[in-house]
């Protein structure tokens, strides 16, 4: 059977069928997985991993006859693509099927924010509900303008799970699309003109940190941030201060800079809601992805071919 190198953990659905075609080594029970590499990756010829730990650059130097990376993820900024695609390494990833549950998270975030969900929960068991009345008053989520920032497969489900809102979608990306949205080429412009901000944006060097001080300001104090695509899309240090001194109204966040790592300070603050990178988390959806990376492996071992390849630029 073919020899297949895991980093990071697989369902045991997902484990039932790679065993079935692959001898698999797991990185996480290596004392050393590179040092394992060095000495056996010549016979690696798949590689299964996530959007989060991709493949190190030194692990895929060490497997000379690797033929294909299956990420169980849509995100895939932690794999060098352009080295896989020069070493002839075709590498897949699961769009689509976490389309819906995504926007989901984001409208889920969006909403918590306007109607201070954690706030009035709290509200409750505290028990100033009896003991000092009715809590404040909240923000209406209907009617707003909302900027997408990566007018993608997912910022289209979110700009179709808001429309029942009265939503006005308008977008920036890397170039205009055919949508009956209104583009935005500079940034800070369309946050300067907009209620709420959502970031679904692909990470990498690209993206990095594009919604900065100026863009942060031109949200504005009244402004909400929601973020469920990479930290790195997001100023963190900016963002925080920006909360911190009312310069920001309000952040959702599903992602963070270096994740599961949440500083202090962002924790601390009572006008954010915070997620641990969640936005696909169901049992439903991890399901789908999980299948659609064992059939990508599967397939390419069938015939050479995959299901869902990488773009070869990727969508903003």
């Amino acid at each position: 059977m073919a020899d297949l190198f895991m980093i990071g953990g697989a369902t045991p659905v997902m484990m039932e069928r790679l065993e079935s075609r692959f001898t698999i080594h797991k990185a996480s029970d290596m004392d050393d997985p590179q040092a394992w590499l060095v000495e056996n990756g010549a016979s690696v010829g798949y590689v299964a991993t996530n959007g989060h730990d991709g493949v190190k650059p030194e692990y895929m130097a060490a497997m000379p006859n690797l033929k294909a990376i299956s990420c169980y993820g849509v995100g895939y900024d932690a794999i060098d693509t352009n080295a896989a695609r020069e070493k002839g390494v075709v590498v897949t990833h699961t769009p689509n099927v976490l389309n819906a549950e995504v926007a989901t998270t984001a409208v889920m975030l969006m909403m918590a924010c306007y109607r201070e969900l954690l706030r009035d929960d709290a509200w409750v068991r505290s028990g100033n509900w009896e003991a000092k009345g009715n809590a404040p008053l909240t923000r209406s989520v209907d009617n707003q303008t909302v900027g997408i920032l990566g007018l993608g497969r997912i910022g289209q489900a979110i700009a179709d799970k808001l429309a029942p809102f009265g939503t006005t979608v308008v977008y920036h990306s890397r170039s205009a699309k055919d949508v009956p949205y209104r583009y935005y080429g500079d940034l800070t412009e369309m946050a300067r003109d907009v209620d709420c901000l959502i970031c679904i944006t692909p990470g990498g060097p690209s993206t990095n940190r594009i919604v900065n001080r100026d863009v942060l300001e031109a949200l504005g104090p009244q402004g909400t941030l929601i973020n469920v695509s990479r930290g790195s899309v997001v100023d963190e240090p900016e963002m925080i201060s920006a909360l911190q001194d009312g310069r920001l109204g309000w952040a959702g966040l599903d992602v963070f800079e270096a994740e599961p790592k949440v500083p202090e300070a962002l924790r601390a603050l009572s006008n954010v809601v915070l997620l641990p990178h969640v936005g696909s988390a169901t049992h439903e959806t991890r399901d789908a992805m999980g299948a659609l990376t064992v059939d990508n492996l599967l397939q390419h071992l069938e015939d050479g071919t995959v299901i869902s390849p990488v773009p070869e630029c990727a969508d903003m």
